[in-house]
């Protein structure tokens, strides 16, 4: 029999309320050793705000946050690496020299931590600017630093905040290869992103908030069966008919659309029924489950889902 995941995180019950706003109202969910875990949402919708409190920043109205089976104290931080989304690094201070702070607040010796950090500047493309100031530095180049104090003791548990934030595609790609082999040598990740194709990519379940409730949880397939599973993705030109009972329009941009068909009803069906329309012109019609980013555009912008 396959073995049960054990916790890492666990949440449960959690509310939490500043004066009269309640920001998070009865959230229960697990993020699972070893996995990779997209906590998502819309701003506002209290994702910080659970964090902060599970690592022991705000106390909780409700419920009960814990890591490994305990509340957070300052003695699991040796076990913790958390980038937030307010970034926290010493501007004026030289990149090698904070890294190398940073990694010994975690109990790493100054030659190991000097040793890790300059293979972490390599590995990124920033062994020139270990001398710099870290003011000197790009936006995107800074943010590379941030991950590695996050991850340079090796954490067990991973808190990323829009990780790639402000990063190209090369180095966006670089930073989730990073996270990857983190998670390979065991480390569980708990990725905060709007980022929909990097959960695609990186996530084996995730959760949904909306207006500080549980909107979505599961796998990403469970996700997208719950809205319906497959649709027929178009890219048109022309007028898209509304009016007819052979399909329900699930999504609608700009020359893009994703049907989903009624009982009875095939995409045969469906296909020639467009490719009459004189003043309609078709050019990708593709069977395939919905993306993660139209769930979530749905979510917030169409009122959720059945």
């Amino acid at each position: 029999m396959p073995q049960e995941p054990i916790p890492k995180v666990e949440i449960k019950s959690f509310a939490i309320q500043f004066g009269s706003k309640e920001v998070i109202k009865d959230l229960s969910f697990t993020v699972n050793k070893g996995e990779v875990f997209g906590f998502l949402g819309a701003n506002g919708a209290g994702k910080t705000t659970t964090i902060r409190t599970l690592l022991g920043l705000f106390e909780p109205t409700h419920g009960s946050l814990s890591i490994d089976g305990l509340r957070y104290s300052p003695k699991m931080s040796s076990e913790v690496g958390y980038l937030p989304e307010e970034r926290g690094l010493y501007r004026n201070e030289p990149v090698l020299e904070t890294m190398v702070y940073f990694a010994m607040l975690h109990g790493i010796g100054k030659t190991e931590a000097i040793k890790r950090s300059l293979t972490y500047l390599r590995r990124v493309g920033l062994a020139d600017k270990a001398r710099e100031r870290l003011t000197k530095l790009s936006g995107g180049q800074q943010q590379k630093v941030q991950l590695g104090v996050t991850i340079l003791h090796e954490p067990s548990l991973m808190i990323l905040d829009e990780p790639t934030e402000a990063l190209d595609p090369v180095n966006r790609s670089l930073l989730m290869d990073i996270i990857s082999e983190r998670r390979q040598k065991g480390a569980t990740v708990m990725l905060v992103t709007h980022r929909m194709e990097e959960v695609e990519q990186l996530c084996d379940r995730i959760l949904m908030l909306k207006d500080g409730t549980s909107a979505l949880y599961g796998s990403i397939e469970e996700v997208k069966d719950s809205f319906g599973g497959h649709v027929i993705a178009l890219n048109f030109t022309g007028e898209l008919p509304t009016n007819t009972k052979l399909y329900t329009i699930h999504t609608k941009r700009p020359h893009y659309a994703e049907l989903v068909w009624a009982e009875k009803v095939t995409t045969d069906d469906i296909f020639k029924y467009l490719a009459s329309q004189s003043d309609l012109h078709v050019t990708v019609f593709e069977v395939r489950r919905p993306s993660l980013n139209d769930i979530f555009i749905q979510l917030y912008e169409g009122g959720g889902h059945d």
